[in-house]
């Protein structure tokens, strides 16, 4: 392996830390609705009795919608002319509907028929992630745009990573409220309970970029688009030809590969826990398995938070990003490959023996690719000369949520091949041993096509600052906004 050369950040660069940590609070507001929307999840088809391949339906449906809304809000970002900036003002509002809209969607009632429930709940989960889409795109778009060093931009996203593990820290607690009969009645009302919280909790922490976090670089209002009806056929045709330019740009094509095939193989199989630890481990008693899913979910966040990325950082910088994450995905291997052995009735403390391994995976992948992607943007610019990072930005999170939703639809379809029954306690051996070897195999899979499809990638360390060299010298060095 050839060691890279290495850059030292220059002292304009550097982002403060305050700022750094008011762009992670977002972080954590962005990453506590999807934690908390996997758990709340389970309501639907353990407290409301709804069918595996309705509940598979509810989380593919929306990124249908997703696949046309999240370009779209990136060229809008990216050509918005205002006071506050390109992003801003967007994340506000983007965060206000997403929150309030949580809200709503989780007032389901048990009482009510199946197929009601499915239409009230796909209706407003439409909304909100066109909420989540008005806020995330311009957000993450907003991180890329922080910092031009290769390494500063590393260390950016591991604080965002940081504060956002948080995030899957409390989220497995809500399994313990939610199925507390002290706190509330049914599964059902615990969910529309605590969607009140929830919600509002993530639209503060959301808000916060939007208020206190600025970008390094102001793109000149000459290069923008003009967004009104008189120009909407050239819009079209700029926004068209940005689609087209950022689906053959190799290099990123590279990443979004790798994030979709990691981190569809990850959520496919990451409710299956909960389902191995109760019908597997505790035959089918939620009160008997206690609080042991929550606190498997609470280690491998924690592990994740002060083991994986502060290591994977540190590799980053030592190897390089490729390297790392390489690196990264293969311990994660080992970590799925254990729990084959690790998830054993009546040795509950087993199952955290492979947490450390496992929580390379997601922790080694959004450190470094959210860094690489604004790399990406830079070479993007070389080649075509306009900023795009909301464009990058929307098209990478559409992989996320595509990914996303293509491991509920297939956690679905598995759970109805091994012959799980949600209106059964005990399971049957089968579909236990069919839960146990999806858990291994399908996430095992995604992590070595992923490995495959960033082999070639393009941008080192050494390119990454040449790039930038060439792109001040046409344009002139980056002034702090």
């Amino acid at each position: 392996m050839t060691k890279p050369a290495h850059h030292a950040t220059a002292p304009e660069d550097i982002i403060p830390f305050g700022k750094k940590a008011a762009f992670g609070v977002g972080m954590l507001g962005n990453q506590l609705f999807p934690a908390a929307m996997g758990v709340f999840m389970v309501v639907l088809i353990q407290g409301l009795g709804m069918s595996p391949l309705l509940w598979g339906l509810i989380f593919f449906l929306p990124r249908i919608l997703d696949a046309v809304t999240d370009p779209i809000m990136g060229f809008i970002s990216d050509n918005t002319k205002s006071r506050w900036g390109r992003r801003r003002p967007y994340i506000f509002i983007g965060a206000i509907m997403t929150g309030v809209t949580y809200i709503i969607m989780w007032q389901v009632h048990a009482e009510n028929s199946e197929m009601y429930n499915f239409i009230y709940f796909l209706s407003w989960s439409l909304v909100f992630y066109v909420g989540l889409t008005i806020f995330a795109t311009p957000y993450v778009a907003l991180g890329y745009e922080m910092s031009n060093d290769f390494h500063e931009r590393t260390r950016l996203m591991a604080v965002s990573q940081w504060i956002g593990q948080w995030a899957w820290v409390i989220a497995p607690w809500f399994w313990v409220i939610l199925y507390n009969p002290k706190l509330f009645d049914s599964p059902a009302a615990g969910a529309r309970g605590l969607a009140v919280w929830v919600g509002l909790l993530c639209m503060v922490l959301a808000l916060v970029p939007a208020l206190l976090c600025r970008t390094r670089y102001q793109v000149p209002p000459e290069s923008l688009q003009k967004l009104n009806l008189a120009n909407m056929k050239n819009n079209l045709t700029s926004f068209g030809r940005g689609f087209k330019d950022t689906f053959t740009c190799r290099p990123f094509l590279k990443l979004c590969a790798a994030t979709f095939l990691v981190f569809s193989g990850f959520n496919t199989v990451a409710a299956f826990s909960w389902f191995i630890i109760v019908y597997h481990m505790y035959g089918g008693d939620p009160a008997a398995a206690g609080n042991w899913p929550a606190w498997f979910g609470t280690v491998s966040a924690l592990s994740t938070t002060f083991l994986v990325i502060p290591i994977v950082t540190f590799m980053s910088q030592k190897l390089g990003k490729k390297t790392a994450f390489t690196i990264s995905q293969s311990i994660s291997i080992v970590g799925y490959i254990l729990f084959w052995w690790c998830f054993k009735p009546g040795q509950p403390f087993l199952m955290f023996l492979p947490l450390p391994f496992f929580a390379f995976g997601i922790g080694g992948l959004f450190t470094l690719m959210m860094s690489m992607t604004a790399d990406v943007c830079d070479y993007d610019e070389l080649c075509s000369g306009g900023r795009r990072e909301g464009t990058f930005g929307a098209i990478y999170w559409w992989m996320v949520k595509f990914g996303l939703a293509f491991a509920g639809l297939l956690s679905g379809v598995i759970l109805r091949l091994v012959g799980f029954d949600q209106n059964i306690a005990v399971q049957t051996p089968g579909a236990l041993f069919g839960l146990r070897l999806a858990y291994v195999i399908v996430p095992v899979l995604g992590a070595l096509l992923a490995i495959a499809a960033v082999s070639t990638y393009e941008i080192t360390e050494t390119r990454a600052y040449e790039i930038r060299a060439e792109l001040e010298q046409r344009r002139g060095k980056a002034k702090p906004a």
